[in-house]
């Protein structure tokens, strides 16, 4: 579960507790042979625990059940490492650690740098990755995006996706899944990844996907469901998400299919990541390697909870740092990911998060990264330390979510029934205009009037990501239900283009929930961590029924994706080329790219935004307009031709146009 919100900049200071002063003079250690490494005859063990008394690795025929067929003491070497070497390759065999600290044998744990595991994560497995690669996986690469501006990123859940009967997908709820093409339902339109292909999105944004704690990998008949915000191994795939937990190359193999078959349609992966807390406090394998060290504490000791989920680690500690840097090096080179979203970033610190993206673009400069610049509760990490939203023009090539936009497009989240600029609330003008400029310094932005932001937090557009809705929160159609009760359905999905074409338009880089596109809803339930699919899946059927709203969509995506005018990368650009209307109507918005902007075909775009239930009248300057959007209607390639003057905005909607 993550928080939705930023929090205010108060916090307390940094404090070093008697229980941390130890880690201070805890050896670092830099190389890459930690956990298992299989040599030609040999296999040689690794573990980093500088405070141990012994350490020993347990050696097991299977994943599950049963007594090691060998404890093996390991010795200890420099800089707080522990080894030992097996004269033999062990492919196919699974083994744990134990640690012992204080005097006391600790639990069984594969280690915090398992990449390969069996059933609920308990064993980490040695095997040979060379085998896990799909055909042509040598030359897999994901899409080339110039910018992260040039991305529309798709957030979606493997279960959600699929699993509904009306998917017509046979691997429901599977890395699988994305592998299908032809897939349709009842009524022949595309799903699963044809659908995505077809809706034109660059992106896909994909709930967490590492082993996480929550679904029993061994009762996969059984009902359950998670989002997966419960880290357990880190560095191997969610089994349940796989056809087959206790082979641990399958669940390894289907991943890399995945993304292989997302690479093939020229859509790139996101990997949702939670490297701010771990499911369990002292049994995790962290506090089974290296008790305390990789987490922060509290005066008194116990753990510190600004993730609000137990405990927050320690990014700004040494081998914390390089734990997370190396953990999304290895997915991006083993997985071939394309991004990574950073679930609630401002626990890291902003030194950790630069060195997340040096490293990341060294290996690959297209790599997206973003995240979520607010924590949910107080961190002993200096506000001015953290990868805050507020702090992120500290950050290069880091963008964060903006709760402006969200905030303002819909209502605020906290109050369901709260209505915002797109369902007719007067007084979110000014805070909206802060979503279209991207964050960035405008001078026709008066910042003193946002509500959630009183500064120009981002230095270049490049820096925010654009929402009005995700999988946290009330769905946009949920929404729209609580807060305009006595609207029609079809004043509602006029609300929902409403807002989407707001998104769409603005300065930043445009981000969408899976099935908004279809009239998605979640049955008014916000909070849907471990809700059952009843809940959660897409029912495909609205795709059908909701086929006018999905072509919107659609063309919307078209629209930015044709156009650079709508996807500025530098302050200056947005400030030189989007101008606002002077005029002032309450619930109205508009404003003119001018100059062809970014180097688009269309030397000037007037973009109307009405959010009142009263049409709009306006005077547009005599000329031949190509109308794009116009009374809850769009086409990228046009939908008119419009000679100027006086144009009426319709209620609850947008007006586009366009000259060459």
């Amino acid at each position: 579960m993550i928080a939705t919100a930023a929090i205010s900049l108060g916090g307390c200071a940094t404090k070093v507790t008697n229980s941390d002063a130890r880690f201070q003079d805890f050896p670092e250690y830099t190389g890459n042979d930690l956990e298992v490494t299989v040599d030609d005859n040999q296999t040689r063990f690794a573990l980093w625990s500088p405070e141990a008394q012994a350490v020993r690795v347990n050696l097991y025929d299977s994943d599950q059940g049963g007594a090691p067929y060998s404890t093996i003491d390991m010795t200890e070497d420099t800089d707080g490492v522990w080894r030992v070497t097996v004269p033999q390759q062990l492919y196919g065999k699974f083994y744990t650690f134990n640690v012992k600290v204080d005097g006391k044998w600790l639990d069984e744990t594969p280690g915090i740098w398992a990449k390969a595991v069996g059933t609920n994560g308990e064993r980490a497995a040695i095997i040979d990755f060379s085998l896990t690669n799909p055909e042509g996986w040598e030359n897999d690469k994901g899409p080339q995006v110039n910018a992260i501006t040039d991305a529309v990123i798709y957030e979606m859940h493997h279960r959600d996706f699929s699993i509904h009967p009306s998917s017509g997908i046979q691997n429901k709820g599977k890395f699988l899944a994305l592998t299908e093409s032809g897939t349709s339902n009842s009524d022949g339109f595309a799903t699963g990844i044809d659908h995505l292909k077809e809706l034109g999105v660059t992106h896909v944004h994909i709930l967490p996907s590492y082993d996480y704690n929550s679904v029993d990998e061994s009762k996969l008949d059984s009902a359950q469901y998670n989002w997966g915000y419960d880290p357990f191994n880190y560095n191997a795939p969610e089994g349940s998400y796989s056809t087959n937990p206790a082979d641990p190359a399958v669940r390894i193999r289907e991943m890399k299919e995945m993304v292989k078959s997302l690479h093939d349609a020229g859509i790139g992966v996101i990997m949702d990541v939670v490297y701010n807390h771990t499911a369990n406090n002292d049994d995790s394998n962290f506090s089974l390697t290296v008790p305390g060290y990789f987490y922060r504490h509290r005066d008194d000791g116990s753990y510190s909870d600004a993730s609000g989920c137990g405990n927050e680690t320690a990014s700004e500690r040494s081998m914390m740092q390089d734990y997370i840097v190396n953990s999304v090096k290895y997915w991006a080179d083993e997985y071939h990911i394309d991004g990574f979203r950073f679930d609630l970033m401002a626990i890291h610190d902003i030194e950790t998060m630069n060195r997340v993206a040096k490293e990341l673009k060294e290996l690959n400069p297209n790599i997206i990264i973003y995240g979520e610049g607010w924590t949910a509760g107080d961190s002993p990490l200096q506000v001015e330390q953290r990868a805050l939203k507020e702090n992120v023009s500290k950050m290069q090539g880091i963008a964060v979510f903006s709760d402006d936009i969200r905030d303002a497009i819909k209502g605020h989240y906290t109050d369901a029934t709260d209505r915002g600029f797109a369902t007719g609330k007067e007084g979110l003008e000014e805070t909206v205009k802060i979503g279209i400029v991207g964050a960035t310094a405008h001078p026709q932005v008066d910042y003193s009037k946002g509500n959630n932001s009183k500064f120009a937090y981002a230095a270049d557009p490049t820096m925010v990501i654009n929402y009005v809705s995700c999988h946290d929160d009330l769905t946009l159609t949920d929404k729209l239900a609580k807060s305009m009760p006595d609207a029609s359905a079809h004043d509602r999905q006029r609300a929902a283009r409403l807002a989407q074409t707001i998104v769409f338009t603005s300065q930043g880089t445009p981000f969408m929930f899976a099935g908004e596109e279809v009239y998605r809803d979640k049955k008014g339930v916000h909070n849907s961590y471990k809700s059952p699919d009843s809940i959660n899946a897409i029912d495909w059927s609205l795709k059908s029924v909701n086929n006018d709203q999905y072509n919107y969509y659609r063309e919307l995506i078209k629209l930015r994706r044709n156009h650079p005018a709508f996807r500025l990368t530098t302050a200056d650009d947005v400030a030189r080329h989007l101008v606002f209307d002077d005029e002032s109507i309450p619930g109205f918005i508009r404003y003119s790219l001018i100059d062809n902007a970014g180097g688009d075909v269309w030397k000037e775009i007037i973009v109307m935004f009405n959010g009142s239930d009263k049409p709009v009248s306006t005077i547009v300057p005599q000329a031949q307009w190509t109308v794009v959007a116009n009374d809850g209607n769009l086409r990228a390639d046009g939908l008119g031709i419009s000679n100027g003057g006086n144009i009426v905005v319709a209620p609850m909607s947008a007006t586009i146009l366009a000259r060459e």
